[in-house]
């Protein structure tokens, strides 16, 4: 698939990103209720010193994020992706989050990246593993939304993989 490029978020964006977390699924990844434009304005503002996100854009429209946060010095990072719903199925995440990867080991000089997915989620273990982050692991009862308990599959990758 072309027409994938990564870039900085702008105000623009916002309204994509209000109604990314509309759907159920991303609704519990919000950091705080996002019912209003200000909100999703707020989500941009807040990856200011947090990490790098960039705004995944499929033919030049917003489509989704991806994310390198909680570097440390071990030169680690964490990886996270999402895409609007019209944008699923299509390999965009896995490709993004494989430029992230790219990005993150020539640009910032990071030698290990991880991610993880709750094990119910089989469509983000596809993308882990479309892009280049072998599975290492469960990590049991990690998560805990609505009082349920999930496991959570961890996924590495190495500059030198």
């Amino acid at each position: 698939m072309t027409g994938i490029e990564l870039r900085e978020w702008r105000d623009a964006d916002a309204p994509v990103v209000l109604q990314a977390f509309q759907s159920e699924d991303m609704r519990r990844q919000a950091p705080w209720p996002m019912v209003t434009l200000k909100d999703a304005q707020g989500w941009i503002a807040a990856w200011e010193g947090a990490g790098h996100a960039f705004a995944v854009t499929l033919d030049g429209q917003v489509a989704g994020n991806v994310a390198v946060t909680g570097i440390d010095r071990h030169l680690n990072g964490w990886v996270s992706y999402w895409t609007i719903p019209e944008a699923r199925g299509r390999g965009v995440a896995a490709i993004a989050t494989s430029m992230l990867a790219d990005w993150a080991f020539k640009e910032r000089g990071l030698f290990r990246l991880e991610l993880g997915h709750r094990v119910n989620n089989p469509a983000s273990c596809k993308v882990a593993l479309k892009a280049g982050f072998p599975a290492e692991g469960i990590e049991r009862a990690k998560l805990s939304y609505d009082g349920v308990r999930y496991d959570v599959e961890r996924h590495a990758r190495l500059a030198t993989d």
